[in-house]
């Protein structure tokens, strides 16, 4: 199986590589420093789980030299999705699957206006990753876990052949046969994850240790799952209470990305997570304060320094 990762960041670069390090024909696109430091030296993760050490990737800027793949997974940045899919062209042959591993519930939706919907898995993933300095990712905590299906719930060879590359790499791998209520469920999760750890640009642990936080994550957490059922998602009733209690349990230095792009002064995800959480909150009558509040007191960062 022939798989290309669209951005090789955290996301793209942890699962990736841990595929490419057990024999799957991987093709990484990347940039910049990044990439100049992935050719001369490999990839590394940083991980107290699972670490690699100067593997070296296939990996280009030029999505032409790699040419059409057995699937696509997208992992670039949310502001750069549209760039993303106009290269990922040179890389659709006849039977090409794409799938992204982006945080958001857009990427579907885009991709199947560029692909076609037979094209198009739906995924998540789930881990606490970030560039270190280029060639080398930090791997936060334990988690990393990827949920792929197909949007109508089929179990396809596609799909199959897919997870079993993930699995023979050792790597957490999902079937779920209900995608597009798993994108949700970590959306509601990450919208507001991402805004209470930006906005108080700390890790988790603090912040749920004082009365006061927990008090903001309860309500940023009940707020996002009020703005998913009203979008029509069949979440759990106890959902909210169960994303609390997933949160109380995460390591203490657990940081969502947008932290650290806030705290490198890049581009921050903010119109896409709790952005979407206000807009879509306007739009279906549903109350959203806290959602807001971290939208006013980001938005001055969004565009980063430069």
């Amino acid at each position: 199986m022939k798989v290309a990762i669209v951005g090789t960041g955290g996301v793209g670069g942890y699962f990736g590589g841990h595929m490419a390090r057990t024999g799957t024909d991987v093709r990484f696109l990347a940039r910049g420093a990044h990439l100049k430091a992935l050719k001369a030296d490999g990839l590394t993760v940083l991980s107290d789980v699972a670490p690699i050490v100067d593997l070296k990737i296939q990996v280009t800027d030029d999505p032409a030299e790699i040419g059409p793949v057995d699937a696509v997974l997208l992992a670039v940045k949310l502001a750069d999705t549209d760039g993303a899919i106009a290269q990922m062209k040179s890389l659709i042959g006849p039977k090409t699957a794409v799938a992204s591993l982006q945080n958001g519930i857009d990427a579907v939706e885009r991709m199947s206006a560029a692909f076609g919907p037979e094209r198009v898995l739906g995924g998540v993933c789930h881990i606490a990753i970030a560039i270190e300095r280029p060639g080398v990712l930090r791997h936060t905590g334990t988690m990393a876990r990827i949920t792929l299906g197909e949007l109508n719930g089929a179990k396809t060879e596609r799909l199959t052949a897919l997870v079993d590359a993930c699995t023979r790499a050792g790597l957490n791998i999902v079937e779920s046969s209900d995608i597009n209520r798993a994108i949700w469920e970590k959306f509601v999760f990450l919208s507001s994850m991402s805004g209470i750890t930006a906005l108080a640009r700390s890790a988790i642990g603090p912040i749920r240790d004082d009365p006061d936080g927990r008090l903001f994550i309860e309500r940023a957490l009940s707020e996002s799952t009020a703005v998913a059922r009203a979008q029509g998602i069949a979440l759990a009733d106890d959902h909210a209470e169960k994303a609390v209690a997933f949160m109380m349990q995460l390591p203490a230095t657990m940081k969502a990305s947008m932290l650290h792009d806030l705290e490198r002064g890049a581009k921050l995800e903010l119109p896409w997570l709790s952005g979407a959480i206000v807009r879509l909150g306007r739009k279906l009558g549903v109350p959203v304060p806290t959602h807001e509040t971290i939208v006013a007191a980001l938005k001055p960062h969004a565009n980063g320094c430069g």
